[in-house]
């Protein structure tokens, strides 16, 4: 599993766990929805502001995001 699908993984389980649609995340990101989902399923890498905002938006640490484990 590649480090983009580990962290797609990771930000579902958030997204799910904050009762949040890949729609409303899109929306908060000023995204569309299928853009959002190319970040879950692993297909596009995340920089740097993504990466804070997203762990901003569902209250999570950037070592959450990574966590292979």
């Amino acid at each position: 599993m590649t480090t983009a699908q580990i962290v797609g993984d990771n930000l579902r389980s958030a997204r799910k766990a904050k009762g949040m649609t890949q729609q409303k995340v899109a929306e908060a990101m000023h995204k569309y929805q299928s853009d959002y989902s190319d970040y879950e399923r692993g297909l596009i890498q995340l920089d740097y502001d993504k990466i804070i905002f997203l762990c901003d938006l569902f209250d999570i640490t950037p070592n959450e995001l990574f966590d292979m484990g």
